[in-house]
Formats: structure tokens, sequence, C-alpha cells
């Protein structure tokens, strides 16, 4: 395995004298101007190409640049031919392939599998500017344009992909995305320290297939890597009783069902390997027993038949997340493997102001005019300041993308940044629009104890409650956003970004410098649900953080003669969730008076612990030998509609939904007028709208809906409105 080296440590390929352009270049023109005969590298991307370090293709390119490499960028190519993929002529050492900030499947599909007609990373948020499994295709057309030119493979969608996985919209287990992009190696992960490497050492002459150590990469192997031990999936976490699979590869490979083919053989994995003693006056480090080891998965051919098999798999991925105790990881496809190396170390803090340090522009590129990009109109005035999150939520994908241990920047740096914001950016109004990462409030919180940060293997930090080793003082947080208050030209630092209110109220001074300076009006949190069912299959707090959070924020709020509201968000039809749960959230909505506008189905992306969930409907966050535990999964269109329906109760459309499933689950009693009621009672202009029988109803052309009915709704559609944002005003909530 690779040793780690200092992401800024290596020569310069073309010297120091190498200088940053203006733009990477998007076409040969722009690289005659540089005075480029050609790239060393190009990036091809889904995304339109933006010039700031919240776009994971210019903070990539531009770090490559920084290390000395001619970088050139196709963003959104036409992906009908290989043409649009030979505009910069052939690359001396790779394409770099990422679907972009987003999944290119999120990003055309809704949770109920709609097309959309939109893509915020889009000039003018034209949607069908890049194909379905942007990744493969990218890749492939790479490969026709230039078939010797080496392709790796990154960002989120490759990353979430890496193994073997399942699939919503096929519904059905994928094999790992580097067979089908046909790649040389995939990159997960953050990719700043994997790609310098890999970039550097090609440069340096090697070939792309030796490159088989690098942490953080993923390649495709016929063995293991040489000196290297295997240990069973099945002696670290057992699967319990599953159906039998006939074995694809012959009697002598039993796979990963039976028993544990080193334990077998007398390995005992907890124990250094034994070397031969030598007459050395130093003794040397004892090997760690994760070091040098690989966990062997479950096959291709048997997880994607047999799900048990996959929820073990499962777990085991997620507890291979830890850089300083992951054991690599191995998983048959048919007579070839897919091989994980450990992930990378994270970047220290010098790192991470280097990386956001580097020459940004801040705006798109100039090939886009004067054309809007939504994605970027939203983060302009924005400022990161850390990766990773140690919540553990169990539909999220930062854990297995970002990892568990929080990367923070220096405070020098996050105000520098903030500089440039007011000297660069155009119209800028002397407001930053969010101070934040994925959560708020992590920033420089990291395990107090380095042994046990080295070698934990918990999901989760802060479930089911908060670990004793977790510091949670968020002091540099408060010093931080005090600085930034200061600086000449700022008027208004928001705080825009999620927190995790669990943790805010371990540090009441926190929230009260949160409260009292930094909301806009409203704060965001995320709560998901109120019922415990749920709420352990997301690895979510219960409501009662929320209350003591809420309480804060609102002595806090009247102390600075302050009106602000928490705006909570939730989830419906999440694995786990019953109608009664959702009927019991609906309840607490109205209680408080809470209407929500906008509401999000479950969606399953590739990966995540409660995609695994909904997949197998095996609780997998618990070892699953004598694991009995049945998961309620919302599955089907007519009741993931219902759940969503539920969280809108206040919506008209949802009515006759809500009032069947009320009376089929003998709840009648919530149909009506009263406080305690959740939807009222049909009315007479709805009866008359029923179908007798044998008859049709009469359908507007435009909306394929009867007028009268379509004249109602619209009109307590207009009620709910007017009083929707009061709501949040006068609710309990």
């Amino acid at each position: 395995m690779s040793a780690e080296r200092g992401l800024f440590s290596y020569p310069k390929y073309r010297g120091d004298n190498f200088k940053s352009a203006p733009f990477l270049p998007m076409s040969k023109a722009e690289m005659a101007k540089l005075g480029w005969d050609q790239c060393d590298i190009i990036l091809v991307v889904g995304d339109a190409y933006v010039d700031h370090p919240s776009f994971g293709m210019a903070v990539v390119g531009r770090m490559l640049e920084s290390q000395g490499f001619r970088v050139g960028i196709i963003a959104q190519p036409d992906w009908n031919s290989k043409d649009d993929f030979m505009r910069l002529g052939k690359p001396k050492l790779f394409f770099g392939v990422s679907a972009g900030n987003m999944d290119s499947m999120i990003n055309r599909y809704t949770a109920d599998k709609k097309l959309r007609h939109d893509d915020a990373y889009t000039p003018n948020n034209e949607g069908g500017k890049r194909p379905d499994r942007a990744v493969i295709v990218y890749s492939q057309r790479c490969k026709e344009a230039f078939k010797d030119v080496p392709v790796v493979i990154g960002g989120i969608e490759a990353s979430l992909r890496r193994i073997a996985h399942y699939d919503y919209w096929q519904e059905k287990v994928r094999r790992s995305i580097i067979f089908d992009a046909k790649a040389e190696l995939l990159i997960y992960g953050n990719a700043e320290r994997p790609l310098v490497e890999v970039a550097h050492r090609l440069a340096a002459g090697e070939a792309i297939s030796t490159l088989q150590d690098i942490r953080g990469t993923a390649v495709i192997r016929k063995d293991p890597l040489p000196d290297w031990r295997g240990v069973d999936s099945t002696a670290i976490d057992k699967v319990g009783k599953i159906d039998p699979v006939p074995n694809p590869y012959g009697a002598d490979d039993v796979g990963c069902s039976s028993y544990s083919e080193f334990a077998k053989a007398g390995i005992d994995l907890s124990k250094p390997a034994e070397v031969e003693a030598k007459p050395i006056l130093v003794q040397p480090p004892r090997q760690k027993p994760w070091e040098k080891t690989y966990v062997k998965l479950p096959a291709f051919e048997q997880v994607s038949v047999n799900k048990p098999l996959y929820a073990h798999a499962s777990r085991i991925l997620h507890q291979e997340t830890n850089p300083g105790c992951a054991r690599a990881i191995m998983q048959r496809h048919g007579d070839r493997s897919v091989w994980l190396n450990p992930p990378a170390f994270p970047l220290t803090t010098e790192e991470m102001d280097g990386v956001f340090g580097l020459p940004y522009q801040r705006v798109p590129h100039p090939v886009y005019g004067k054309a809007k990009i939504p994605a970027y109109d939203m983060i302009k005035t924005s400022v990161n300041i850390m990766r990773g999150c140690f919540g553990g939520c169990s539909f999220c994908s930062i854990t297995e993308h970002e990892g568990r241990i929080i990367q923070s920047r220096s405070q020098e740096s996050i105000l520098r940044e903030i500089e440039e914001i007011r000297d660069k950016v155009p119209g800028f109004t002397g407001v930053i629009s969010d101070l934040g990462g994925p959560t708020a409030n992590m920033y420089r919180l990291r395990c107090k104890n380095p042994k046990a940060e080295q070698t934990c293997r918990r999901p989760s930090c802060v479930y089911p409650t908060i670990c004793e080793h977790m510091d949670t003082d968020q002091s540099p947080t408060v010093d931080l956003y005090r600085a930034a208050r200061k600086l000449p030209g700022v008027k208004k630092v928001l705080v825009a970004s999620g927190v995790r209110y669990d943790l805010a109220v371990e540090d009441p001074n926190y929230v009260r410098e949160l409260v009292q300076h930094h909301v806009g009006g409203y704060l965001k949190i995320a709560p998901e649900h109120t019922e415990d069912g749920p709420l352990s299959k997301m690895m979510k707090p219960g409501m009662g953080a929320y209350d003591k959070f809420k309480a804060m924020f609102d002595k806090y709020s009247r102390e600075a003669g302050k009106e602000q509201y928490l705006i909570p968000y939730f989830i419906s039809a999440h694995p786990g969730t019953t109608d009664l749960d959702m009927i019991n959230l609906a309840l607490w909505l109205k209680e408080r008076d809470f209407r929500l506008d906008q509401v999000q189905n479950f969606y399953p992306s590739p990966m995540a612990n409660a995609t695994t969930i909904y997949h197998t409907e095996l609780n997998s966050l618990k070892n699953l030998k004598g694991n009995t535990e049945s998961v309620p999964v919302p599955k089907g269109e007519r009741q993931r509609r219902l759940h969503k329906a539920l969280l809108r109760y206040h919506d008209p459309a949802g009515w006759p939904m809500i009032r069947e499933a009320l009376q089929k689950m003998g709840l009648s009693k919530l149909i009506g007028k009263g406080k305690q009621c959740l939807v009222p009672e049909e009315t007479r202009d709805e009866k008359n709208l029923k179908p007798k029988a044998g008859g049709k109803i009469a359908v507007t052309k435009h909306t394929g809906m009867n007028p009268v009915k379509e004249a109602l709704i619209r009109k307590q559609q207009q009620i709910s409105k007017s009083s929707g944002q009061a709501s949040f005003k006068k609710g309990k909530g």
C-alpha cells in the first residue's frame, strides 16, 4: 500500500514556472492562447463548468493544475457520438470522467421515477443535457475517441457504485460501475490525494496497469495484491440463516455463505503475522491487524439473488470506511474481481487551505455568456468551511463519499475566501448566504481520543447517543462567526446549511450565537420523523432533542427581540415506516399547525444503508445472525403517494386517499371537523363528483381532472396558501 504523502509535496510536473490559466480551457482556441499544443489531462463532466470551489470539476482541475499539469475540461458533451470528446485532442496522460456534483440518475428523475425537465447545473436550468448513467456513457465515448488513453472515473456517481449495488431505477442489483464503464481506475471519495498520486506516477512513466495499491481507488484484478492475506466476510460479521446459493465457481471456492476459509486454516487475523527473527538493533513496528489484509465479500452473482447476503455485504462495506483501520475489500464478478483499496487519508487543515486557496475565478466560464446557472446562483456567496459528517444518517451518502472524519479549514483561510467574495463576485450585497458544509455545526469537531478515532468502526458518533469521546465544544465555530461578522463590507452572515440540533444543544453558547446573529428569519433543521420505528432505521435522534433545541431557539430569539421560526424537514415512505407512523406524524404537524409545501419521498440512492433496508427488508444496521426483525418498507406507487399525502395533510388533493386509508385502518374518528381530526369529511360537492355505476366523469383537456373537482381543489389550495406561512408563525412546532 502506498504511503501517505503531503498533497503539495510533489515537484511540479512542468516546473515552477508553469502558470495557472484564467479558466481551464474548453476549446482548442483557448489552448492556443495559453501556448498549449496538448492537454496532459482532460476532465469530462456532466455539469456546466463553473470555476468555483463548490464545483467538483473546478476543484479537481485546479488541484491538478497546481501540480504543474495542463488540464482541459469538456463540460456537458454531446454523448451521441465520439466527436465532442475529441474537441481538445488527445490527452497525454488520461481522461478523468465524472457525472458532476450530482448522481446523473437522481439529477434526471424524481423519487417517483418521473423525468425531470430542469437541471440546476445547466445554463438556463435546461434539462436533458446529460445522459442516464453519465459516467458509463462518457467513459465509453472516451474509449471510442482514443482507445489507448486510460480512463479514470470518479465523483459521487462512481463513488457510490464501487461494488455491486442495488439500482432503484431498474430494481435490480448491478455490478460495480468500473466494469460497465470499462475504466482502468475508479477513485472514490474526495479525489485530491489519490488523483494527484495517479497523475504523478503516470507522468513518471508508470503504466496505469501498475497503479493497483493507491488508497481511495478501486481496480479490476484476477487475484488479490501480492503478500496480502484475506479474511472471509463471515468471520467479521455473521450472516445468519440464508437460502442456499449455488456456487458459480466450483467446489473449491465456497464463497462467503458457509465458513471462513482462513479460520479453518488456523489463521488468527487478530494477531500480527509471524516474521522471521533477525538480529536488528531496533524492533520494527508491529503490523496492525488490518494492514495488508483484505475482506472477501460475497460475489456479485450471490448478492444479486440473495438479499441476506446483499445486506451482509453492505454491512461489511460500511464497517470498512475508517481510513485509520479499514481493510481492503475484494468482490468477485464472474472470473474477475473489483479490488477496493482502503480509503484515502483525510486532508489536513493546511491541505484543505491549499485546496480552497487555489486561483478560482468564482464565476461560470465565459462561454455561457449571460445564461443563468441556478446551482451557481445558490452558492456564489456561500463558503464551505469543512468536509465530512459523523452523523451517519442511513439515507445519506456523505459517510460513503466524504467519510466520518471532519476535515476543517483554518479560520484565516475562510476569512480570506469571504474577502474574495466581497471583492470578486458581481453584485455582492454584503450578505454571505451560508457559512457551513454538510453539517453547519461540526466545524473542527473530532474524536478526543486519537487511538479511538483510528480504530473506531461505529457508523455514527452521535447515534444512538453522542459518543463519550466526541468533542462537542463548538466554540471554534462561534469564534469563526464573530470574526466573519467583523469583516469590512460584510453586513450579514447567514447559516443555511443544516444544523445537527442534538449536537447543538450540548453547547448553548453556540445556539445563542447562531440564533441571535445568523438566522435569516427561518432556520431549517431535519427531525425527519416523529416515530421511533422510522427514526431507528434512519439513525436519527428522538423528538426529545428537537423539543430541547426549539425551547433554546425560542428563548434566544426572544432575548434578541427577533421573530424567527424553525422549519422542520421530514421524509415520507422511509424504510421502517408504517401507515400508522405517517398518520402520527401528520397529527403532530397538524397539532402544531405546520403546513409543509415541499416534502421529500424517500429516494433509494446507491449504497446508502437505508437503500439496503429498502431492497432487502432486513435491518442491516444490526448483525444479521439471529436478527429476525422484519422491517416494513413502503413500496409501490400507491403507498408512497399515501405517505406523501399524509405529510401534506392540508392539501385537499390528498384527502380522498387519506380518508380511504383511515377508514380501512379503523380510524374514521380522525375524519371530521374536530381538533383531533386529520382531514374533513367528504363534502357534498365531492360526493357529486363520484361517478355513478357505469358512468364516467368529464375531464378538462389541460389537466385531465373533473372541472368541478379542479375548481374545488384550487379554492382549497388558495386558502391553504394564504395561511401556510402564517402557520409557521402561529404554530407550536
